[in-house]
């Protein structure tokens, strides 16, 4: 495994968590892939552009996201992050706390990592 790839993946992980916690679609899409895609716990599947719009309209904002335990699997410009994540916020006006198993997986372009995929299940 590339030790220093891993490294820095876990590093932007957890600076992806502070930049959702600005509730900032700018700072947030930075992170991301232009066709990154998100499958929700419950089988959903939103885009980028839509998840963004989202955080732009109020829709949906957080002020927990934690990421725990990460597991990272780097091959060569690509790499897997499998973690347990802890996400708080609103959704409608909704309080919600969810605690989850995030997959994502990461594209090296031009020297700079992006999320294409992020998958959610909840976990008990």
């Amino acid at each position: 495994m590339n030790a220093s790839a891993a490294a820095d993946l876990i590093r932007l992980s957890h600076e992806w968590d502070r930049a959702m916690l600005t509730n900032d679609p700018d700072t947030i899409g930075r992170f991301m892939a232009d066709d990154w895609i998100i499958i929700g716990a419950d089988g959903s599947v939103d885009t980028r552009a839509h998840f963004l719009e989202t955080v732009r309209a109020g829709v949906v904002a957080h002020d927990v996201m934690e990421s725990h335990d990460l597991d990272v699997r780097v091959y060569g410009d690509a790499a897997l992050v499998v973690a347990r994540g802890v996400s708080g916020g609103t959704y409608h006006g909704q309080r919600f706390l969810l605690n989850e198993r995030v997959s994502s997986v990461f594209v090296r372009t031009a020297g700079e990592w992006r999320c294409v995929s992020t998958h959610l299940s909840s976990l008990a």
